[in-house]
């Protein structure tokens, strides 16, 4: 079974932010809400500077899950990281330990009360029937279903952001690498969080969680 994940080549993103606009249209993700956004650091020192699109890494040890008080995380067989926001209360524990700040949360109420959490789905919907009103309504489109890949990552004009079979697109990225390496460019280089969500390359892979435990699974 093929673990879904993602990669953002630093060396390629020019920070036209087409990743983040794509996500939220097809997704119809509430304002307040980036499920998706592209972060600049060292932004206008020429030469050093680097972007890169963040979302939900669908980490392979996933920090949210193990801090949500109510279970309200699940992983797929693809290794995809949803949750149910029936069972979701809003605490925010995810969104302090998610060390990418995947969780988002609108401000609701005089008070800023928080309301369900809300994340980047890898495009693969939710505990609902696939294709359903309720799926599209909680947790946008389930691209996944429909045999097609996140969105995001099909618009990247750069084809810096690339997601599906890690071990795929982990393949691309070490080409491109060796590529830059031979003709004396950009030695070493990293993608960005890829060893901080998924380990290193012998981090055995995530245990799916059981078909009767995911919430509203049939």
């Amino acid at each position: 079974m093929a673990r879904m994940k993602f990669i953002c080549d630093t060396e390629r993103c020019i920070e036209c932010n087409g990743c983040v606009t794509a996500c939220k249209n097809d997704n119809e993700v509430p304002w307040g809400v980036n499920r998706r956004r592209v972060v600049t650091v060292n932004d206008g020192i020429i030469g050093q500077e680097k972007s890169v699109s963040v979302a939900c890494m669908h980490c392979s040890d996933a920090p949210c899950m193990a801090v949500c008080p109510v279970d309200c995380f699940y992983r797929t067989d693809e290794g995809v990281v949803l949750h149910d926001k029936d069972i979701c209360i809003g605490c925010g524990y995810c969104s302090f330990a998610c060390p990418f700040g995947a969780p988002q949360f609108l401000s609701k109420g005089a008070f800023g009360t928080r309301s369900k959490m809300d994340k980047c789905t890898f495009c693969s919907g939710g505990p609902e029937e696939n294709g359903s009103v309720a799926e599209f309504e909680k947790y946008g489109r389930n691209r996944l279903a429909e045999g097609k890949l996140p969105l995001c990552a099909e618009m990247c004009s750069t084809k810096a952001l690339i997601g599906g079979d890690s071990d795929i697109i982990s393949s691309i990225f070490n080409n491109r690498v060796a590529m830059r390496e031979k003709n004396g460019k950009y030695p070493g280089s990293k993608a960005f969080g890829w060893t901080t969500a998924y380990g290193g390359p012998d981090t055995p892979a995530p245990t799916p969680t059981p078909a009767a435990k995911i919430p509203g699974a049939k």
